[in-house]
């Protein structure tokens, strides 16, 4: 009886999940530290040792001060800060808020706590 060699068909790779983020901030300082409004969707930056590419895809739970309510959204990393950057800047990310119901949420209430001390001069994680 002869084998007969039945060519298979090549696996196709899922897209890597993506990775899932929790992020408390505390204080409107720490918020706008955070925050990344030069973002066309807003943006945020997450401290992390995690090693993460531009590109990637990231999902987040954000807590903003009192608010109970976890803000769940879907981004891209768009910054990271290396460990031992320049200034003694935190190690982190910069997420990019999806242009969805979640990203458009969470800029409108980090803009609404913010009012405005968006136009101090103060540094931020980021710039």
């Amino acid at each position: 009886m002869a084998e007969v060699d039945t060519p298979s068909k090549p696996a196709i790779a899922a897209p890597p999940r993506p990775s899932v983020l929790s992020l408390n901030i505390n204080s409107k300082s720490a918020l706008y530290a955070a925050y990344m409004p030069v973002l066309r969707n807003g943006g945020i930056f997450v401290p992390t040792t995690r090693n993460y590419s531009i590109g990637d895809e990231v999902f987040m739970l954000l807590s903003l001060m009192d608010d109970a309510a976890k803000l769940p959204i879907a981004g891209t990393v768009v910054w990271i800060t290396p460990l031992g950057a320049q200034n003694n800047k935190v190690q982190g990310i910069g997420v990019h808020f999806k242009n969805d119901e979640s990203g458009v949420e969470a800029r409108r209430r980090i803009e609404s706590l913010l009012g405005g001390v968006m136009q101090s001069g103060r540094p931020t994680h980021t710039i």
